[in-house]
């Protein structure tokens, strides 16, 4: 991006103090992040950013915005003064999103966003100049700050858009206005605040409220909320993706190794394949491959894009770990549907050892927390997955309903302050020959125990 002082004072409405001829090329929320040229947005948070505006300038910012009801206004930097810094961050977003005018696909669902996301991506680059999120900012701050650091030159932004809350969705859609709307499926990430899988379902359908006219809908038709949402639209263009043969498109003569996927789908004699496993990520694949017809990319094209698609660390993600043996890390984040996903998979997983699962809490599930997170066991079974290590204290109650069905000691419960006790634990316990899985959300940070196994 390329904006000066002036113009983006007239795009905000706003007045400047300390006027100069200046311009700027990025943007940055974070002032360790500012680059030379740079605009400031300090947000108002428990951590105030105007507090770092000076930090920011001997970063290299040029203009920084300031908030009318903050006093002290610095007088050795330009600024512009708006009555909400982040609202007027997502006005230049809003704005420069209209000056490049790529085709935009926002995608949205309760797991699969952040890989469908980067299949799509990769699908895209192979006949547009292709922009995606990086890794998952998709909420009211990480989504203008994608579209801010869009090349002037983007064809194809592939956004991905996120919810805590009923209406997020409405105002990021509109924000973003996609061509082509996507739903990878609804689970129970975020019942916490919206109490039922039928509400989530509700929340995520508000993505169409900013798709532009003639935009399209692609969607999960093994989702039955989403069906009958969908089907209340008369007038929506949609296409439904999925394991079942009611869909637009299916897949069929699925075959699946530790480390990939491949499948046929009813449109076409092509075989794809994809450098991740699980049927769960299949179905995200279905979903890309539904957006590159929708692109006018051809299947094969589709195919080595898909073959080769540079995936996010920590999702469906095999390593060679330090202790000899396999880890199967998915622990960017979880939430039941994905968690039982995962550990289906992880039991039919070939191995000479023992199969350990590392589960953490699953956060946002509010009053079902309890019963979600005792629902993992029926998973979870002594003759397949041998010890279960369980972190946090959201899944004590995994922890009460494994107790009966698992031999004495190969069920523990760690805190999640306590990360030291789980990693001597499991060098301990560990072999060459066995193979481990770690799944939790991301305030958990497995991560890091995954980073201490690995090679």
């Amino acid at each position: 991006m390329k904006l000066t002082l002036r113009e983006m004072a007239t795009i905000l409405n706003a007045p400047i103090q300390n006027e100069a001829d200046v311009a700027v090329t990025s943007t940055a929320f974070d002032s360790r992040q500012v680059k030379p040229g740079g605009l400031f947005i300090p947000l108002v948070a428990d951590n105030d950013g105007h507090h770092y505006v000076d930090a920011a300038e001997s970063n290299g910012a040029t203009v920084a915005l300031w908030q009318a009801d903050h006093q002290n206004v610095p007088s050795h930097l330009p600024i512009i003064i708006v009555p909400d810094t982040l609202a007027a961050y997502q006005q230049l977003a809003s704005h420069y999103l209209s000056q490049v005018d790529p085709l935009v696909v926002a995608v949205s669902g309760s797991n699969g966003k952040t890989t469908t996301k980067d299949f799509i991506a990769a699908i895209g680059q192979t006949s547009y100049k292709t922009v995606k999120t990086p890794e998952n900012f998709n909420n009211e701050i990480g989504v203008p700050q994608t579209i801010l650091s869009m090349p002037t030159d983007t064809e194809l932004l592939v956004i991905e858009i996120g919810m805590d809350h009923p209406g997020d969705l409405t105002f990021l859609s509109k924000l973003v206005k996609p061509d082509i709307a996507l739903l990878t499926m609804i689970g129970e990430a975020h019942i916490e605040f919206f109490k039922t899988r039928e509400r989530i379902a509700d929340g995520k359908m508000e993505i169409i409220n900013g798709l532009k006219e003639h935009g399209h809908l692609v969607f999960n038709g093994d989702e039955p909320l989403l069906l009958e949402r969908v089907g209340q639209h008369a007038h929506l263009l949609h296409d439904s993706f999925g394991l079942n043969s009611t869909n637009d498109l299916f897949a069929s003569e699925i075959d699946m190794t530790p480390v990939q996927a491949s499948f046929k789908t009813n449109q076409s004699a092509q075989r794809f394949t994809i450098p991740m496993t699980g049927r769960y990520n299949v179905t995200n694949a279905l979903s890309a491959i539904t957006v590159g017809h929708l692109l006018h990319i051809s299947d094969e094209k589709i195919a080595q894009a898909l073959a080769e698609a540079p995936i996010t660390e920590n999702r469906t993600e095999w390593l060679d770990g330090q202790f000899g043996g396999k880890i199967l890390s998915d622990v960017y984040n979880s939430n039941p549907t994905a968690a039982k996903e995962v550990l289906h998979f992880f039991a039919d997983t070939p191995t000479q050892g023992k199969r350990i699962a590392v589960l953490g809490d699953m956060l946002q599930l509010g009053d079902a927390s309890p019963a979600l997170h005792a629902s993992l066991m029926e998973n979870l079974n002594p003759d397949k997955i041998a010890h279960v290590y369980l972190v946090g204290e959201e899944i004590k109650s995994l922890e009460e309903a494994l107790l009966p069905i698992y031999p004495a000691g190969t069920v523990k419960h760690y805190a999640i302050d306590d990360p030291e006790s789980l990693l001597k634990d499991l060098l301990a316990d560990l072999t060459p020959d066995d193979t481990i899985m770690l799944k939790g959300s991301h305030g958990v940070h497995l991560e890091n125990i995954v980073n201490q196994l690995k090679k």
